[in-house]
């Protein structure tokens, strides 16, 4: 469950829940304690969204009369920026320990390489890194090269 503060007096209230064939998410928004508007979307297999509940929340928002159509604006992108910085501050931590290889293996460059693959590799898994398959072929100073530039996309990631 997950919740998203809208106003003093409003919030919407996200669940995740298992369903017989898949899942589902829940949106409800609560006013003054109370029930408003609820709605659901099922998926069959998983949500491509910018930040978890979008879509319900989307959902939700075009169904109820609480807001105005301003108030929605500026909630939703209040919840895309939270997600943006999010995301950026994820990726700035990986990178950063990532880049610590250097520190705990100062003069060891395959053991500061393999330290750094580790921890892009535990940090983006299922996030797109792929490695590339003569990755074990390259020399040393390719995979440094190719390490560095990876941590340093991580750092800009606006």
């Amino acid at each position: 469950m997950k919740t998203f503060k809208i106003n003093d007096e409003a919030e919407i209230v996200c669940e995740w829940k298992k369903t017989r064939t898949a899942f589902k998410h829940e949106a409800t928004l609560i006013v003054n304690g109370y029930e408003h508007d609820k709605t659901k979307i099922c998926y069959l297999n998983r949500t491509w969204e910018s930040y978890e509940f979008e879509s319900v929340i989307h959902k939700l928002l075009d169904k109820t009369g609480y807001l105005n159509e301003e108030d929605k604006k500026a909630f939703l992108d209040k919840c895309a920026g939270r997600a943006h910085e999010e995301v950026k501050s994820m990726f700035g931590s990986i990178g950063a320990v990532a880049k610590l290889g250097e520190i705990f293996h100062a003069g060891d460059q395959k053991a500061s390489n393999d330290w750094k693959k580790r921890m892009l590799k535990a940090g983006l898994e299922g996030k797109g890194l792929i490695m590339p398959e003569d990755w074990e072929e390259l020399s040393e100073d390719e995979k440094q090269k190719r390490l560095d530039g990876a941590i340093a996309q991580l750092s800009e990631i606006e």
